[in-house]
């Protein structure tokens, strides 16, 4: 298995996979708060795609660095949950960051940081401890599939 950044990052499709879902989570994330706020991403995408870009940037910087995408990321349901909510504490963070300067709009409030940190940290985790092999396998006794 291919890996590059210092084993940070498994250059393979389960990866791509992984970072296809995490995308996907933010943008229900960004999606889920516009409509909480009023804003149609579809009569404003530009306004959404402007609060989405700093959580974006920010995932992308620190679930490289953190390793969220490294083989021992999924290894167990525990480092599943951990690789997605340590890096995305740091991605609101500098998300918050991006907000507060005037290339986006929005501010640094800490209501929002809370409530990103909860509601994307828990779409994040999500998805990755239903994933790992060990939460499917107990699934698959509860509910037999095929």
């Amino acid at each position: 298995m291919a890996t590059a950044l210092g084993g940070r990052v498994e250059l393979s499709a389960g990866t791509a996979r992984a970072a296809a879902l995490d995308a996907a989570c933010i943008a229900l994330f960004v999606l889920a708060g516009e409509l909480s706020h009023g804003i149609s991403p579809v009569a404003e995408p530009l306004v959404a795609l402007d609060t989405a870009i700093p959580f974006y940037v920010g995932w992308l910087v620190a679930a490289t660095v953190g390793g969220a995408y490294a083989p021992r990321a999924r290894a167990t349901p525990r480092r599943a949950v951990t690789f997605a909510v340590l890096p995305w504490a740091v991605a609101v963070t500098i998300a918050q960051a991006l907000r507060a300067t005037a290339v986006f709009h929005g501010d640094a409030a800490l209501s929002f940081a809370v409530v990103s940190l909860l509601v994307g940290g828990t779409l994040l985790a999500g998805w990755r401890l239903l994933s790992t092999d060990a939460v499917r396998g107990r699934l698959r006794a509860v509910v037999p599939v095929g």
